[in-house]
């Protein structure tokens, strides 16, 4: 397939040109490698932004500028915020921003979610919150004055990283050893293989199958077969979306799948492309996304 000048977003409109986005890493302190997978910088300065947001961890970030609606699957929508908290998104979700949209964020490991939220990340499973709402209002006062200094130019975006980094450490409530390692062990047994035998997790844990089933659900946001599917998908999407994806990678992603209407079917889904597209523009915000230092659990 040729690459495309327009990219549809159903009856909204059309993507936003990738050309228009900025977005940018922040190195993550190694005090907080176990809880954050990347601090980042967004940036479009055009008057409307619709992109999709693929399947995805947990966030904690400021909206400096502009403020929209992220439209989910299910047919729920929840407007942005200032200072905002979106949970673990469990399939992709259309996003539209009144511009220009400038965000600085955390995106959360699932222990990260679970020390810092307290939250059930499957009972809180796609919504876009007030983070004050959940963390409190130490985290409003804070996000309002780093939007402000962001907007008055007396902070840049690093700064507004370190000190969202140094407001989550500080917030931080440890689980127990035994849900570290749990923990842990999904993300080893995820990262081991596209498609983990299911069994071999409740072999490695120590709880029950069911009380697994359960934990796993609260900590990530889905149970371990849903799960499996979700990271096989994106997986399976930031591989493809690689310009440098070797012949016999690709036969092995493909194999994957029960076949190529699957494929396409888990990758639209859970990572709101189809597999031809996400080759075609390498360099748009969702590859971007899709980077697999976003997919820690699963490399």
């Amino acid at each position: 397939m040729g690459k495309t000048s327009v990219r549809t977003l159903g009856p909204d409109g059309v993507l936003t040109q990738t050309s228009r986005f900025e977005l940018r890493y922040l190195p993550v302190p190694e005090q907080f490698a176990h809880h954050v997978t990347t601090f980042y910088h967004f940036r479009c300065d055009e008057p409307v932004i619709r992109e999709v947001q693929p399947a995805a961890v947990g966030h904690l970030s400021l909206f400096a500028r502009g403020s929209g609606k992220i439209y989910f699957r299910d047919g729920t929508s929840d407007p942005s915020h200032e200072t905002n908290l979106l949970t673990p998104v469990s399939v992709a979700a259309n996003f539209v921003v009144d511009g220009p949209f400038h965000a600085i964020g955390a995106a959360l490991t699932p222990l990260g979610w679970a020390e810092l939220t307290g939250l059930h990340a499957g009972e809180h499973a796609n919504r876009l919150y007030p983070a004050a709402d959940y963390l409190g209002e130490e985290i409003g006062a804070l996000g309002a004055r780093l939007c402000a200094a962001y907007r008055d130019g007396t902070m840049d975006a690093a700064g507004c990283a370190e000190e969202l980094g140094r407001y989550i450490g500080t917030r931080l409530r440890p689980l127990s050893a035994d849900y570290r390692q749990l923990i842990a062990q999904t993300g080893a047994w995820l990262g081991g293989d596209l498609n983990p035998d299911i069994d071999e997790l409740f072999a490695a844990s120590n709880y029950s199958r069911r009380q697994t089933q359960r934990l796993v659900d609260r900590f990530f946001g889905l149970p371990p077969t849903a799960l499996r599917r979700m990271y096989r998908a994106l997986r399976a999407a930031a591989l493809f979306a690689q310009p440098d994806l070797t012949p016999e990678m690709e036969a092995m992603v493909r194999e994957c799948f029960y076949d190529q209407p699957h494929l396409i079917r888990e990758i639209r889904l859970f990572a709101g492309r189809t597999p031809a597209r996400l080759s075609d523009d390498p360099d748009s915000y969702l590859n971007e996304m899709l980077d697999l230092r976003n997919l820690r659990e699963i490399r």
